[in-house]
């Protein structure tokens, strides 16, 4: 008899663990559950959507009809999971039609992802309050932009905040950002880094309000201001950027265990501790490579390795997750940023002592026109003198650079080694020297 592989969610992690199965096990019937109309598109391309920059939301679906029959996965969308029973290994959906079935499994992959959230926040109860996760969400928004919107608060700072923000400014829109803490990008930058972006979008036009906590919504039935920090502040658009939290309440009720993340507990072959059941993408937690501690970093780099994983395994096969480094980058109008492995902030929270170092130089030699600025940040162990982390904040080049150190936190490279590395050099297109390498005799130059 065929086995039967389910997977619930059809996002980046879903697809991908779908995928890896069907290439282990060529008869098995690999059935995907998703409550959305559309399955295997990319979340992280929406705020380019409304930006204006990407046509059409359709154009960020990565898997076609077509792939779903080439590999010949049944695809259920606008079908919600209910239930999982672990000890019969079956799942109850619910499908669009409000009819119910039970379905059996050999192998259970749990992609269930993220949802948004708004803290207790008065009058949190109120229509006009968007977030920004599904295709339907950015929907909703470039409606409200054609509509005639002209202003927008955005409550939040991290990624997709400030990625949107920047879409709403190009399609025309004032934009405020409100942040509870004192500085843009908390999870992300550490506050010397995060100053330059922010420098760079206030330039732009973008009102940044930092250390302002979001009191209330204020309006009757439909939201007309937010009060923060004292502060009212009137728009058009109102956008939860506050952030995400693993979808879990599925696995909860199924007695799965979670995390000290409060994402689904795995272990390295991304399987839960209930046997044949796994867990991936936002919703999971796994190690990260440095401290050895459960993480959940939420990426879709992140998601697709783990699904991968899952899928080898639901397959019949055998696979381990590598661990987590949360490498990532972003562009902001002219400007670009990324980091891999800890910040300063994250490696002291840690209780790792570190060592910095920090240089600015040009993308390429200083004489040649275009040449853009870059400035690059190593966080480094001190006893071990190991590359524990890395930030840059650029105009240009800086998504290779971070690939480049990730690979270094991953071999365990010292900052001496890097320090000592073979670079290249052309006038148009870098320095002669290199400025991580640069970066790296600033920290030896500490650790002297």
């Amino acid at each position: 008899m065929a086995r039967q592989i389910l997977i619930i969610g059809a996002s980046a992690s879903g697809v991908e663990a779908a995928a890896a199965a069907r290439k282990k096990d060529r008869t098995a019937e690999i059935t995907l559950i998703t409550q959305e109309k559309t399955a295997g598109y990319s979340r992280c391309g929406l705020p380019f959507v409304i930006g204006g920059r990407i046509t059409n939301f359709k154009d960020l679906v990565v898997y076609s009809q077509a792939f779903f029959q080439m590999f010949k996965l049944n695809l259920r969308t606008e079908t919600k999971a209910t239930d999982i029973n672990t000890k019969d290994k079956t799942i109850t959906i619910q499908t669009k039609e409000g009819t119910s079935e039970i379905l059996p499994y050999d192998a259970l992959v749990i992609a269930t992802g993220a949802d948004a959230f708004i803290p207790p926040i008065k009058g949190r109860e109120k229509q006009g309050i968007l977030s920004l996760r599904s295709i339907e969400d950015g929907e909703k928004i470039d409606d409200a932009i054609k509509a005639g919107a002209k202003s927008a608060v955005i409550m939040g700072a991290g990624l997709i905040g400030l990625e949107l923000g920047a879409g709403l400014m190009e399609r025309g829109l004032n934009v405020t950002i409100v942040e509870m803490l004192p500085q843009i990008l908390p999870q992300f930058l550490d506050a010397d880094m995060a100053k330059l972006v922010q420098q760079h979008l206030e330039e732009k036009g973008m009102d940044i309000l930092l250390n302002k906590v979001v009191e209330e919504f204020l309006g009757e039935d439909k939201v007309s201001s937010v009060k923060a920090g004292g502060e009212v502040i009137k728009a058009d658009l109102f956008i939860n950027a506050f952030g995400v939290r693993a979808s879990t309440q599925l696995a909860i009720d199924a007695g799965i265990p979670i995390g000290e993340t409060h994402a689904i507990k795995t272990n390295g072959r991304m399987e839960t501790e209930v046997k044949d059941v796994y867990a991936v993408g936002d919703c999971a937690e796994a190690p990260s490579i440095i401290t050895h501690r459960p993480t959940c970093a939420q990426l879709g780099t992140i998601a697709v390795r783990e699904g991968r994983v899952a899928g080898i395994n639901a397959g019949g096969d055998y696979s381990l997750f590598s661990g987590v480094l949360a490498s990532a980058v972003t562009q902001l109008f002219d400007i670009e940023a990324g980091n891999t492995g800890l910040t300063e902030t994250t490696a002291q929270r840690n209780r790792i002592e570190v060592v910095t170092g920090a240089i600015s130089g040009k993308t390429k030699a200083n004489y040649f026109p275009g040449a853009k600025p870059i400035k690059i940040k190593l966080v480094v162990e001190k006893e071990s003198q190991r590359i524990i982390g890395a930030q840059i904040v650029g105009g240009e080049e800086v998504t290779q650079r971070i690939n480049c150190l990730s690979f270094a936190i991953q071999q365990g490279m010292t900052v001496r080694e890097l320090a000592k590395a073979d670079t290249a050099y052309a006038p148009p297109l870098c320095e002669t020297w290199e400025p991580m390498v640069l970066a790296a005799e600033m920290v030896l130059m500490k650790l002297r």
